[in-house]
């Protein structure tokens, strides 16, 4: 004889399998969620995560376990530096190429650098001597056209001293307009001297200066001082600070 089963038994076990049937098609999509997802159990906070790994983060700890506290800074500059040690020892053949050839293009940088320099050094030494050259030229190029002018000037003067005053006193027109012209061309001369930077040097009565001065003689004289000029022959040119041609002169000398 057969057994029956109830009607209201076989409604329930057909309710109990299509529950299990949802419990496990919902599954792997909880754990797919899971494993994305981080479920705080203080706050019900849900963090993203990487699924390969689960980090449980606390609300109430400011740092985690793996972290390092403002106090303990040095002692992980130490270990950074450490393993950036250890990186450097462990780098791959290329790398330790790469590091040797950005060694060498920072020392080569050094030296070009250090090249530049120099050369604008030079370079601005080379201006501030031709600016010093070009202003010398300026001043005395005429150093030689002025050596030889200044005979002339010495001529003049000689011919003017040479006139005897009795003989201007004595009335001739045609030799005191000689004489007045003689003296206006040395005037006129001086005066162009005087125009371009040339100057004389009457030393007179002054202290000798071996620079400025040539002592052809001693002579005694004992209104003057010894060391100082008593006679001066022939005058002497400066072309602004430069000596054209010293003055000849006498010195006295001590008794």
């Amino acid at each position: 004889m057969a057994s029956t089963v109830p009607a209201f038994t076989l409604h329930h076990l057909n309710m109990a399998a299509s529950a299990c049937l949802r419990t496990m098609n919902l599954f792997p999509k909880t754990l797919h969620f899971l494993s994305y997802r981080q479920i705080s159990l203080f706050n019900s906070e849900v963090i993203p995560i990487h699924r390969s790994y689960v980090h449980l983060r606390k609300p109430y700890m400011k740092y985690s376990s793996t972290s390092t506290a403002p106090n303990d800074q040095p002692a992980a500059d130490k270990a950074n530096n450490g393993e950036g040690e250890q990186l450097k020892s462990e780098a791959s053949p290329r790398e330790k190429e790469l590091l040797l050839e950005k060694e060498k293009l920072l020392e080569d940088v050094k030296n070009l650098n250090d090249k530049y320099k120099r050369a604008l050094a030079d370079n601005e030494n080379i201006r501030t001597r031709m600016r010093r050259e070009i202003n010398d030229a300026k001043q005395y190029g005429i150093q030689g056209f002025v050596k030889d002018l200044v005979e002339v000037a010495d001529v003049l003067g000689k011919a003017t001293e040479s006139v005897p005053k009795e003989a201007l006193n004595s009335g001739s027109s045609h030799l005191k307009s000689l004489f007045e012209g003689l003296q206006m061309t040395e005037a006129q001369l001086l005066s162009v001297f005087k125009r371009h930077g040339v100057a004389q040097v009457n030393p007179i009565g002054e202290k000798f200066n071996p620079n400025l001065h040539e002592a052809l003689f001693e002579q005694v004289d004992e209104s003057k001082e010894p060391g100082t000029v008593g006679t001066v022959t022939k005058v002497g040119y400066k072309l602004h600070d430069r000596v054209v041609r010293p003055a000849m002169v006498g010195v006295v000398k001590a008794k």
